[in-house]
């Protein structure tokens, strides 16, 4: 789950560089590190729900 999870917010920073999304807070292409952020917050959560498997 995490590396599907990992690989899909990858492919949306990628998207996000070439031509930007056009979410609130991700208008510039230099926001793409914002999808940093929210990919390591979603891995995390997803560890800690399933209790470190």
């Amino acid at each position: 789950m995490t590396k599907i999870l990992l690989l899909l917010i990858l492919a949306m920073m990628i998207v996000h560089i070439i031509k930007p999304l056009g979410f609130p807070g991700l208008r510039r292409r230099a926001d793409f590190w914002k999808l940093a952020l929210i990919a390591l917050a979603a891995v995390s959560l997803t560890i800690l729900l399933r209790g470190g498997e």
